[in-house]
């Protein structure tokens, strides 16, 4: 295991396990740099499986908005608190037929994977979960997703149970030709590992999650 792996798996156990090896957030940025660099060089490819599971949330990055040609710039790099859960879970779906899915958007839906995500965030027995469609281009390692549904939960007791941003319109209109990553909420993922995983957000912020078990 390299130095930047080392690193960023000792950032990950700070945050799940409460690991007193706790690297700098400026150690993390780096590494998460050179991390992805390198993948751009070794053009690594993923699937829906590598990433299939559930993650939580360690390490995030900030952005600022610049006036020079690169347009954003990350900010400070931060742990997330251990009193606040986040957590992604991904999970792999068939595309069910539909007319936004056609024969005509054949060859377009062949050129990913389609699947789930569920958002959670969890603060003492509350708990939000945020979920909806997943489609994963391998070919540039981008996972666009759209959260259409959500729930609320109180320890055991449901709270509420509804859609958001359009729900069953929008899932409907997700996989469809007509509309592309750039109009889409993705991740760049850059680093893939059986226990950590990494991406650079639309917003050009980096994150690191750590599996959970």
């Amino acid at each position: 295991m390299n130095s930047n792996s080392t690193i960023l798996q000792q950032a990950a156990l700070a945050v799940l396990e409460r690991s007193h090896q706790r690297p700098t957030p400026e150690q993390v940025v780096q590494a998460l740099l050179d991390v992805e660099k390198a993948n751009r060089h070794q053009k690594i490819r993923y699937s829906l499986n590598d990433i299939t599971g559930d993650w939580r949330l360690c390490f995030i990055t900030g952005t600022r908005k610049t006036r020079q040609r690169a347009g954003v710039v990350l900010g400070a790099g931060r742990y997330v608190p251990s009193l606040i859960t986040i957590s992604l879970a991904y999970a792999a779906s068939p595309l069910a037929a539909s007319p936004s899915t056609a024969t005509d958007n054949a060859s377009y839906s062949a050129s990913f994977e389609t699947g789930n995500v569920t958002n959670r965030v969890q603060l003492g027995q509350l708990q939000m979960a945020l979920s909806g469609p997943t489609k994963l281009l391998s070919k540039n390692n981008i996972l666009a997703f759209d959260f259409t549904r959500i729930t609320l939960q109180l320890s055991k007791f449901s709270l509420y149970q509804g859609t958001v941003r359009g729900g069953e319109t929008s899932e409907a209109k997700f996989y469809a030709a007509s509309v592309g990553v750039e109009k889409q909420a993705f991740f760049n993922y850059f680093l893939v590992q059986e226990d950590i995983i990494a991406a650079r957000g639309r917003g050009g912020g980096l994150a690191l999650w750590g599996r959970q078990t």
